[in-house]
């Protein structure tokens, strides 16, 4: 998997030329949920690749679908080759949403799904419906993970339907506020199992 169009000319087409030097979006892991308690990325572990092999990670969502309605996907991250996922984030989570009955309609900041220095998981997706055709699907990206100098950003966006037949969309953004290699990585919802669905790690190679 590439993502990049490689020396394209065609400026209307929406394809993305590839900058000199080119670049790849290479697949390390994938990982898929049959009634799961979580879905955990570690370094070293099963072919998982999280370390300074590359700069930038990129994990995406494919219908993940939760055994229970109403229910929170998240995140959390380990720096000790996943024993706690417990390392202190700053974070802010933005939504927007609309129905499929043509209500809302708005754009907000929510401060209750954001963290201030917590260890706490931090919320990507709320409101995750369990009905049969519901499911969320999104990415997070993880730049420079086994760095010793800077803390750990990244960058989140999904889609889901939710609980009450709306379309709900995030953005969140944060960092994880520790100098020590962030080396594992732990998805699940609030409550309830991850019933179905596929998360992928990818590696970015410059």
């Amino acid at each position: 998997m590439s993502g990049i169009i490689a020396q394209n000319t065609l400026d209307n087409s929406g394809l993305i030329k590839a900058p000199a030097g080119g670049g790849a979006w290479n697949f390390i892991k994938k990982l898929t949920a049959s009634a799961s308690g979580d879905l955990s990325f570690v370094d070293g572990t099963s072919d998982v690749v999280l370390d300074s092999t590359y700069k930038e990670y990129l994990f995406t969502f494919n219908n993940i679908h939760p055994a229970t309605d109403d229910v929170l996907f998240s995140v959390n991250f380990s720096a000790d080759t996943g024993s706690n996922y417990n390392v202190t984030k700053t974070t802010t989570y933005v939504y927007t949403e609309h129905g499929e009955n043509d209500a809302g309609g708005a754009v907000n900041y929510n401060a209750g799904r954001d963290l201030a220095q917590s260890t706490g998981v931090q919320t990507l997706m709320s409101d995750v419906g369990a009905d049969a055709d519901q499911s969320l699907s999104g990415e997070l990206f993880l730049f420079n993970p086994s760095s010793t100098t800077f803390v750990k950003h990244f960058i989140s966006r999904n889609t889901s339907g939710i609980k009450n037949d709306y379309n709900l969309g995030t953005h969140v953004a944060g960092y994880a506020n520790t100098t020590s290699a962030v080396d594992a990585v732990q998805f699940k919802m609030s409550s309830g199992n991850i019933d179905l669905g596929d998360i992928c790690l990818y590696g970015l190679t410059t």
